[in-house]
């Protein structure tokens, strides 16, 4: 490894906690490693282009459950954290990194012009020597291929005034037992020295730190367990419909399997994929394949499989309400109880429940919802046009004014018992009526 100047500068700054460090996008990734890197002592300035989340965070009110405001507040307080949409304060950054969205595009294609635009705004303020770091999930290749091209076009040379590294982030939203902080940090580095860096940073602000050999290989971990994901899952979907047709509970079956000890770990079916990975990230790997000239067939098939949920809940459901309350879909008033795209957050990126909305609607029913942890569907790029509805309330009175409740998220604050007790019709996607041990007379699975 040489001894660079610029390097002993940052490796210096780092392990002192005086670097400061920039973290662009403050979202479900960006503002938990913010405020997790000012608790380890570092100067923090987050960075994002919605105005509102900057004036937020200087107020010191956390908008992501994994941020607990009081601990906000306190750095706020403390100067330990600052926010501005004003990217020009990059160059006052001695580590900068990215955290923005990776989306497809209508294709299924990686979408990475947010990651472009952001390191095109980083060339033009980089200050040498910088240590960037993606830690937005992509193709194995990204690193090297699009942001380092990209600096280096604008004259800053890896490895002397930008020292680029990758580190894919593990956030899991709503997830009690973990936290950026004690979740393992898997990195790679340019090169040695950007191999040394970003181990020293991630060690100053978690519990363990993974290095492996390269850019590559980082990029692909952080693939490889989304499309693990994926693939179990869609193959415990396809159990499910399978098991129904043979009258099978697909729930009681995992349950009973999980219980050997070896060779068997439990995945549960739903009504469809959300967040932002496991819906997503697989396509990366498959459109980057097609380079190779090689097939992902596992990928894609659980791709179809997955996607193909939400339409077989709203086949599932118009079947009920025919046979259970002869009562045509398209003359229904249906409740969907829980919007987010799991459990006890308020997290809708790619959530199924908007899919089942649009889907239920299109066949002419009166769709409400309700979900506890979110009071307003929020303008999105796909679903605009939902934008703006309310939740309902969640009392007798209005469970009997559905002729269906569609348990799409199971949130812990809902009562299912009162659910159960005053709904004409449920139909349960997550299996929480059983779980709980409730009346299954009026509840159909699917």
């Amino acid at each position: 490894m040489s001894d660079t100047g610029g390097f002993t500068q940052l490796r210096d700054a780092i392990e002192q906690r005086t670097a400061v460090i920039g973290v662009i996008g403050l979202g479900y990734v960006g503002l938990p490693l913010a405020a997790a890197a000012a608790r380890a002592g570092f100067p923090v300035v987050g960075f994002d282009t919605d105005p509102a989340k900057p004036a937020l965070i200087n107020a010191g009110r956390s908008y992501i459950d994994a941020v607990d405001g009081r601990v906000l507040a306190d750095l706020v307080a403390r100067g330990r954290i600052s926010a501005t949409d004003d990217l020009s304060g990059l160059a006052g950054c001695d580590v900068v990194v990215i955290c923005v969205p990776t989306p497809l595009t209508r294709h299924r294609d990686p979408d990475l012009s947010y990651v472009e635009a952001t390191t095109r705004t980083i060339a033009q303020y980089l200050r040498a020597p910088q240590l960037v770091v993606l830690e937005s999930t992509t193709y194995p290749g990204t690193t090297r291929e699009v942001l380092k091209p990209i600096l280096e076009a604008a004259g800053h040379v890896s490895g002397r005034d930008a020292f680029l590294a990758f580190s894919p982030e593990r956030e899991d939203p709503g997830n009690a037992a973990f936290s950026t902080v004690t979740i393992p940090k898997v990195v790679a580095g340019d090169g040695a020295e950007a191999q040394a860096l970003v181990v020293a940073l991630y060690g100053a602000i978690v519990d363990k730190v993974v290095p492996v050999s390269s850019l590559d290989v980082a990029e692909a971990v952080k693939i490889t367990e989304n499309i693990f994901r994926a693939v179990n899952i869609a193959l415990v979907n396809e159990l499910k419909v399978i098991f129904s047709a043979m009258d099978i509970d697909v729930w009681e079956v995992i349950e009973a399997a999980k219980t050997k000890p070896f060779g068997y770990m439990p995945f549960y079916p739903g009504p469809g994929l959300g967040g932002h990975c496991i819906p997503i990230d697989p396509f990366y790997l498959t459109w980057k394949s097609r380079e190779f000239e090689l097939p992902t067939r596992f990928i894609e098939l659980a791709g179809e499989v997955n996607l193909s949920m939400p339409r077989y809940v709203v086949d599932k459901l118009a079947e009920a309400l025919d046979r259970r309350l002869r009562l045509a879909l398209s003359a229904s008033r249906v409740l969907v109880l829980g919007l987010a795209y799991k459990k006890n957050v308020s997290d809708l990126r790619e959530s199924p429940s908007l899919k089942l909305i649009e889907l239920l609607e299109a066949r002419g029913a009166e769709v409400s919802f309700h979900d506890p942890h979110i009071a307003e569907i929020p303008p999105t790029r796909e679903w605009s046009h939902l934008a703006g509805r309310k939740s309902v309330a969640l009392d007798a009175g209005a469970l009997a004014g559905f002729d269906a409740v569609l348990i799409a998220t199971d949130h812990d604050m809902v009562d299912y018992a009162l659910v159960v007790r005053h709904a004409k019709l449920v139909v349960d996607t997550r299996n929480v009526v059983a779980r709980l041990g409730l009346d299954p007379e009026r509840v159909v699975k699917a």
